[in-house]
């Protein structure tokens, strides 16, 4: 190959002993000169490229290559020049630290010039290995290591390993307030906030709700300002206020009170229709737990939640809010109740490597029997097994409640009265994608076994008999009733799907029409499909609960639920799950549905009454639609039709000959604003008419009215 001219400039020489013994290829050339032959060493990039084995031949015949004498300046001549024959000059690229030379010293000496001076034989010469630049290490080239140093210390301790000083990270005290140890006090110095401009983001007020702090439990606790019994780290506080008020306009047929009326001279069964009804409650809720917070859940947690609420309420008639025909057509009310009061304890020793866990807890608790809400939703007294595992994929409940007394117009609990007679246990389990990818299935026993038929009469605080109902032969009753169940929610494709189906079986002890035991054999269905299409949610919704078609032999086929607060078919945006329809002519102090119920239970009143086996049944049909306009706006309307499913207990209990079954046209809207796009501020304003039919008018007739009722809801919550 040819070797490219520059490859062939002569660069810096330096003296040296001229060994190149073992170098077959440089070994023959070096002997020809003296032993203190200059030696030309290149480290070019270049340089370096060329293999050795490509230089060999080229070195190998001197005769065919012109050879040029190089002149190396006296500052720098490190040893006599070369001949013209001496062959040790190698021609190799030189690198860019290396002295080069110029076009005069490569040119031979002009005529009469002074040949260079040979240098001094006795003058001291500088050794090759001490030219070289520092941090560069000639190739071959090893250092001779210094003797090893031995230490005899018995006595010393061996030095941790490396790993145990990492670079990366540090130790300290709290992890949560490393940024905000920077934050100023308030009114004093703020200067740091021109270095970090960001930092204000996380130096916020302890009243702000939408930034860390420590009232949320975002931060523990610091050691010096949590109770001396809290032991260890990581305990942490969490308060939360929440204002719900509502202010309801409505109407419904009102009975007339038999002995009197706020009318005189009227003699319509049914008064004036319209009412109103305006509630505060203030819920504050205090939890001490301590754990992690996020990836399970916490190691021990104390809570309590407390409900106080005021209460106005305004309709035409007497006997409405009071027994008493005396009292006024006006109450105002209040209450303070205690909703939550539980002790939560984590049990680690079942908790697995996905965080999979198993926890007791024991004290008031809410508790969901099932996704909406159809059986059994309550706060109530009990102790609840409850955990997961399969990563999160399985599900269950084991637990056990003693049903607390609850207020009458607050609906809150009462921790001052005596617990009732009536007991729930339950078990449930979940499994997520079953019976398909995308649906969670739900199977559940729920055991309601009620003692109250041997209490006495039991009167609400506005003076109405609520156990046993007044209803029949008014006698006092107790019953045990199992509720095998199954729900699923989730979706299939873009079809949502939610679904819940329950059988009831067990046995009255006291039937109101026989005075009999009865068997209890009833069931419910109920099924929403909705499909997605951007900003719009489309609903179809059907249920059923079957009525008792026989209410004088010993079977009881209408179903009935423990504690309802459905969130179906417009919740208490409908009409009919907002407000109760006084049963008047069949019953005294009885509804033909409850107050955020859809069933038609004949019940004295969903708080304080019992479950009732002997009613008519529901069913719905309906179609709804959501429309998210922003995010902060939502739209929402629901068409639903409901149907007595068997009129019989109604005709035996109005002594009728024949009761249509279709009930009306629930027909509502809502519009929801949640200005910051969470929940910390909701603000909702519906309105929902109702179109009786024969059913209906049949019942609860108002000669010369309209036929039409209607409810209007606005309610503001406030949460911190």
């Amino acid at each position: 190959m040819t070797v490219p001219l520059v490859a062939l400039i002569p660069i810096v020489a330096f003296a040296g002993t001229g060994d190149v013994v073992g170098d077959p290829a440089i070994e023959p050339l070096a002997q020809q000169g003296p032993q203190t032959a200059i030696a030309a060493l290149i480290a070019a990039d270049l340089g370096r490229s060329l293999a050795l084995n490509e230089m060999t031949p080229q070195l190998a015949a001197p005769a065919m290559r012109p050879i040029r004498k190089a002149v190396v300046p006296a500052p720098h001549r490190l040893s006599s020049p070369r001949t013209a024959g001496d062959y040790s000059l190698f021609f190799w690229g030189a690198g860019e630290d290396e002295l080069l030379l110029t076009a005069d010293q490569e040119a031979p000496p002009a005529p009469g010039a002074m040949p260079p001076a040979a240098p001094d034989p006795d003058a001291e010469t500088i050794d090759a290995d001490e030219a070289l630049i520092d941090d560069r290490r000639r190739p071959g080239l090893e250092k001779k290591l210094p003797d090893r140093v031995t230490q005899d210390n018995p006595g010393a301790v061996r030095a941790p390993a490396p790993e145990a000083f990492p670079t990366d990270e540090f130790p300290v005290p709290d992890r949560w307030r490393i940024v905000t140890s920077l934050c100023p006090t308030k009114g004093g110095d703020e200067s740091i906030y021109g270095l970090y401009p960001n930092l204000s983001n996380v130096c916020r007020s302890k009243l702000d709700p939408y930034h860390q702090n420590v009232l949320k439990g975002d931060r523990p606790l610091p050691e010096g300002k949590r109770p001396s019994f809290l032991k260890e780290d990581d305990w942490f506080f969490i308060a939360n206020v929440v204002s719900d008020t509502v202010i309801e306009p409505r109407s419904f047929p009102t009975p007339v009170g038999v002995q009197t009326t706020a009318r005189p001279d009227s003699l319509d069964v049914f008064g004036r229709a319209d009412s109103l009804v305006v509630a505060q409650t203030v819920i504050a809720g205090f939890s001490l737990l301590k754990g992690e917070t996020a990836y399970k859940p916490p190691a021990i947690e104390y809570r309590l939640v407390l409900a106080a609420q005021v209460n106005h309420v305004d309709v035409n008639e007497r006997r409405i809010l009071f027994v008493e025909p005396s009292r006024p057509t006006h109450r105002t009310d209040h209450f303070v109740g205690v909703q939550e009061a539980f002790i939560d304890y984590h049990l680690g020793q079942y908790d697995s490597s996905r965080y999979d866990f198993i926890s007791l807890r024991a004290g008031v608790q809410p508790m969901q029997a099932d996704f909406r809400g159809f059986l059994f939703q309550d706060n109530q007294l009990g102790i609840r097994l409850f955990g997961n595992r399969d990563n999160n994929r399985f599900q269950f409940n084991l637990g056990a409640f003693w049903r607390l007394e609850k207020d009458t117009n607050s609906g809150l609990n009462s921790v001052v009265d005596s617990p009732r007679d009536d007991w729930v246990f339950f078990a449930n389990v979940y499994r997520q994608d079953f019976p398909v990818v995308g649906l969670t299935s739900q199977v559940s026993v729920t055991y309601n076994m009620n003692r109250e038929g041997g209490r006495e009469l039991k009167i609400d605080d506005n003076g109405f008999p609520v156990r046993p109902a007044l209803l029949g032969d008014l006698r006092s009753r107790e019953y045990d009733v199992v509720y095998l169940g199954y729900a699923v929610d989730g979706r299939i494709g873009r079809i949502n799907i939610t679904g819940q189906a329950y059988g009831a079986f067990g046995e009255d002890r006291n039937s109101f029409f026989t005075s009999r035991k009865a068997d209890i054999r009833s069931y419910f269905g109920a099924a929403e499909l909705s499909y997605d299409n951007d900003w719009a949610r489309f609903r179809l919704q059907g249920l059923f609960a079957s009525g008792d078609g026989n209410p004088y032999n010993d079977t009881e086929a209408g179903f009935d639920a423990i504690f309802e607060n459905p969130i179906f078919a417009g919740a208490d945006t409908s009409y009919w799950i907002r407000q109760v329809i006084p049963f008047a002519g069949g019953g005294r102090a009885v509804g033909v549905n409850t107050r955020n119920g859809i069933l038609n239970n004949l019940r004295s009143s969903k708080e304080q009454g019992q479950s009732n086996f002997n009613n008519p049944g529901t069913v719905l049909l309906g179609a709804g639609a959501d429309f998210d306009l922003s995010t902060t706006t939502r739209l929402s309307a629901n068409v639903n039709h409901l149907w007595f499913h068997k009129t019989d207990t109604i005709e035996a209990l109005r002594q009728e000959g024949t009761v249509p079954a279709s009930i009306g046209w629930d027909v509502s809207a809502a519009a929801i604003w949640r200005p910051n796009a969470n929940q910390n501020l909701v603000f909702r304003l519906s309105g929902a008419i109702f179109d009786p039919s024969r059913g209906f008018r049949d019942l609860f007739t108002q000669s010369g009215k309209s036929d039409l009722f209607y409810s209007v809801l606005f309610n503001a919550i406030l949460a911190y």
